[in-house]
This record gives C-alpha cells, structure tokens and sequence, in this order.
C-alpha cells in the first residue's frame, strides 16, 4: 500500500509520519510538502517526498498518482482569517478527496475535530450527533471541517472512495505547545468545567486503526483520552496560578466538549497509550 499524508510539518502530521513509517511494514509513505527543505526530514525516515501545494490542483494530482490511501491531515486552525480556513479545511479536502477517487485510491482518511459538535448535548457527544452552534469554541475551523465531512462522505455514498473520519479531542504531548495554548480559554472559565484531550501518540494509533479497519468504511470516529481535565487542573499542569472568581462561574452544561469513544473502543479495539494526561505527565510525554 502506497499512503499520501497531507499535512506532515504540522503538529499533528509531523508526529504522526514517524510513526506511520515505522508501522507500515512493507508499505510506503508519502507526504505533500510545500518545498523540500521542509521534506528532507521525512525522506531520511524513508518516506516518498511530493513538492507542492495543497490547493493547486495539478500539485494535488502529482501528489495522489499511485497511491493506495490518503490520511487528510492538513488543516487551517484559529487565529488564520475565516476564507483560509475555509479554503484549507473544506475546499482543499473535498478537491483532494475527488482527485483521490480519480486517481484509483481505495480509503481516505479525513482528520477532523470534536469541535464539530458545537454546543454541548447534555451528555458525551456521539458521531451521528448533528451539530449545534452557539459554543464559545464555535467558528470557521469547526464549521468549515464539519462541511468538509459532509462532502467527503458524500463522496463515499457516491461510490469508488472508501472514506473515514477521526475526530480529534483536544491534541497535545512530546512538546507540543497546545496544552499551555489551552490557558487562552481555561483561564476564564468555571473551575469544573472539562477539557477532552488526546495523546499524540493516541492520535497515531487511533488513524492507524482508522487506515487498517475494514469495519471503518463510511464511519466517523472520536479519538479522545479517557479522562477529561477540569480548568482546575489545566492550571495545576501548567503552572499557572488560580483565578479567584473560578469557583464560583456558572457552567451552563457539563458535557460541553466531551466525546463519547465507545464506538472507536468497540468496533476497533481503540485503547489510548495515555489514558489520561496526568499518566502521560508521569511517563515524561508532556
């Protein structure tokens, strides 16, 4: 199986390809890269290296002749204008998804965000939950890689392009600077309200488990840790001293953020490395 992953000098792409390579066994790897300079760390792991862009189509063609499956890991996120985002997450997906199909691959992988779900349900977030905007995390990177799922599985209904999704909780681990980027939010909200993380090297797992499962086809999934923070301990981890009005904000809906994985647990043996982070913290992965 030759694989084309998108988005690999990101965070999530750059941790993800190592271990990709060193879990493919007797199959290939190949990342989209803007030059390559930014490609010469993942040729020395082996990997097959693109150069190109992902919104240019003929790039894009380049980049998907030959392969087996894509994992779509490139994405725009906060804090880039709203056509970007846009741009990235939805159009770029849905042309990568299309020319995939065009050119003979079997699976894609769509990487997305539990983000999705919006406002909070009452309880756990499940995958056939419609959204529901109004959440204070909502915008154009949840919004735009919900759209992006609704085409690209149209494309699986479609025939000729067996898609799957994997929704991330909240990524962090091996340096990467996400969980003090958390104190943005946590900083101004109730004491017991949750974060829903997830490993790194979970991340990898569980799109491993997306990529190789037969049962995956059409489906999406969570892939979330098992034990959500509260704002409390985001400060304890991160050093960061306690706000004296935390205790006593009102949190309207418990649930807000957090993601049901029993369907990733039961229908593909998804068991996260880190269950929580505080034993990722004791085994020196922060």
């Amino acid at each position: 199986m030759r694989i084309l992953v998108t988005g690999a000098t990101g965070q999530v792409g750059r941790r993800f390809v190592p271990r990709l390579v060193q879990w493919a066994a007797g199959d290939t790897v190949r990342v989209l890269v803007r030059d390559e300079a930014r490609g010469v760390p993942f040729a020395r792991l082996g990997a097959e290296v693109s150069v190109g862009e992902l919104r240019e189509p003929a790039d894009v063609r380049k980049a998907v002749a030959g392969v087996d499956a894509v994992v779509n890991v490139a994405a725009a996120f906060r804090g880039v204008p709203d056509e970007e985002a846009w741009a990235v997450n939805r159009d770029a997906a849905l042309d990568l998804g299309r020319a995939a199909r065009e050119a003979g691959a079997e699976r894609f992988v769509q990487v997305s965000t539990t983000l999705v779900y919006g406002a909070g349900h009452g309880r756990p977030a499940v995958e056939d939950d419609e959204p529901l905007p109004g959440s204070s995390m909502w915008g154009a990177y949840p919004a735009s890689k919900r759209e992006a799922e609704t085409g690209l599985l149209a494309l699986h209904r479609e025939g000729g392009l067996d898609v799957r999704v994997g929704r991330l909780a909240y990524v962090y681990g091996e340096g990467d600077p996400h969980l003090a980027q958390s104190m943005r939010w946590a900083s101004g909200w109730a004491a017991h309200q949750r974060l829903h993380l997830v490993h790194h090297a979970d991340v990898a797992l569980g799109l491993l488990r997306l990529l190789r499962s037969a049962e995956a086809s059409g489906r999406a999934y969570n892939i979330a840790d098992d034990a959500p923070v509260t704002a409390v301990e985001l400060h304890w981890l991160t050093g960061t001293e306690l706000p004296p009005a935390m205790a006593s904000r009102p949190l309207a809906d418990p649930w807000e953020g957090i993601a049901s994985t029993t369907r990733i647990r039961d229908e593909l043996s998804f068991r996260p490395l880190h269950p929580s982070v505080w034993t990722a913290r004791d085994a020196g992965a922060l």
